[in-house]
């Protein structure tokens, strides 16, 4: 998954093996979510002008497959871009709820526009603001009751606030929840210090804090694929 001034690694095996695989586990008759969708929302995402860093087909069914995994009823997105991935996760029940944080009101429009078509609005909430200042009041809702503790929570936004955005995840996940943070190998570069790249700063920050958090136990798992060399960080809450 390629991320502005990131550029694309590209191999023809890693894009074919993504598209054999997909063909079959995910073929396009008879599937939720429907090819049509999933088209959809890339192809007006595109058409109005959101950048192409959205996951890959099969990261997205990897998504739905999680929160199929965790029977998760509430889930938490922070980066909605153009909704493709909310979209993949609002389609592991019919009755789980997805609510997904997206800095930009322009992003946010589509992304509504993607969900509506894709028939699961009425399980997505988009909300809209920064994340640092968003979280603290979802998480003040989850305190009062207002929504349940989430099962499933999906970080792929500012890398700077990587950390800041699990820190605050972390209270309202309920005890064997699942945290994954999105691009945090970076075509390698994590293992390198002194980067002076702030996405490669946040991505080995939230790794060394996760590894002296208690509250949390995880491992981060490089992948390759249609959409770059990268990896995601997969931490459960205790």
């Amino acid at each position: 998954m390629g991320q502005p001034g990131q550029s694309y690694e590209r191999d023809e095996r890693w894009i074919a093996v993504d598209a054999y695989s997909l063909s079959h586990l995910h073929p396009k008759t008879s599937t939720s979510p429907s090819a049509e969708a999933l088209e959809y929302a890339l192809i007006n995402s595109e058409k109005n002008g959101l950048p192409d860093i959205a996951v890959s087909p099969s990261q997205g069914k990897f998504l739905m497959i999680q929160a199929k995994i965790l029977k998760a009823k509430n889930i938490l997105e922070v980066g909605t871009l153009g909704g493709y991935s909310t979209i993949w996760l609002a389609n592991a029940s019919p009755d789980v709820k997805v609510i997904s944080v997206e800095v930009n009101e322009h992003h946010a429009e589509v992304a509504r526009a993607n969900i509506a078509k894709s028939g699961v609005e009425d399980r997505v909430q988009v909300r809209l603001g920064p994340g640092i200042e968003v979280l603290p009041q979802i998480a003040e809702e989850v305190k009062q009751g207002k929504r349940g503790k989430f099962q499933l929570v999906f970080i792929d936004a500012d890398k700077e606030n990587n950390w800041n955005y699990v820190d605050a995840a972390i209270g309202m996940s309920e005890p064997g929840a699942c945290i994954i943070v999105d691009n945090v190998v970076r075509k390698g570069s994590l293992a390198l210090g002194n980067t002076q790249d702030p996405r490669v700063e946040g991505a080995r920050k939230v790794v060394e804090n996760i590894g002296r958090d208690e509250r949390l136990d995880a491992v981060v798992i490089q992948t390759v694929g249609e959409k770059n060399y990268d990896g995601f960080l997969i931490a459960v809450v205790k």
